[in-house]
């Protein structure tokens, strides 16, 4: 009576389950759902370059509607996001060789490369000799590279809350780490966007 006992009490409930063990045998998901939302994010981006594009092809505006923009400032920041790419890398390099504090370091240059790019974009809106209203290529201008901006600062924050988990031990493992993943993806994203932003925007 008393060994049947135990061996009821020795079953386990379906709800006493870990997350992770009630998810074996089922496909995660996760990274396609991301990746999806990266196509779509896309698809938006895509518009505004072709608006942008398609507005230079059949609306010229008289000389001197659109002011020339100067390099040096989007060329740092350029230079600052395809950093910041290679220290993400690195940091999840480093979480894959189970190097903690290393991979805390990386994740905090990571993010401080990012304010940094929002700093200099900020400085160039205050130069600009146009405004967001002055006409039709200003406020693409504006939206294009104010809507990048925002993934910039959405993505920031993303790497500064996984450095913040990050502080709990065993919280992220080189088998177990997709928040990390996630952010490195939507970063390299950003990076991505920004390089096609610079050429048409900037380039063209």
């Amino acid at each position: 009576m008393t060994s049947g006992s135990v061996a009821a009490g020795s079953v386990e409930s379906p709800t006493s389950l870990s997350a992770e063990e009630a998810q074996e045998g089922h496909r995660d998901v996760r990274m396609f759902g991301l990746a999806t939302f990266l196509v779509a994010d896309g698809m938006t981006f895509a518009g505004f370059f072709a608006a942008y594009l398609t507005f230079r092809a059949v609306n010229p505006l008289p000389l001197g509607a659109i002011y020339e923009l100067e390099l040096v400032l989007p060329t740092i920041n350029t230079a600052l996001l395809v950093v910041s790419s290679f220290t993400f890398h690195r940091a999840a390099s480093e979480l894959r060789q189970d190097r903690p504090a290393a991979f805390r370091g990386w994740l905090l240059l990571t993010a401080a490369l990012g304010v940094a790019f929002l700093t200099g974009q900020m400085v160039e809106y205050f130069s600009l000799p146009f405004g967001l209203t002055d006409n039709l290529y200003a406020s693409t201008f504006y939206a294009l590279t104010g809507f990048h901006g925002l993934h910039v600062s959405l993505g920031a924050l993303m790497i500064l809350i996984v450095w913040w988990q990050a502080r709990r031990p065993g919280h992220f493992t080189p088998d177990h780490h997709f928040g990390v993943e996630a952010a490195e993806l939507y970063w390299h994203f950003v990076d991505v966007i920004w390089l096609i932003l610079f050429g048409i925007l900037y380039i063209l």
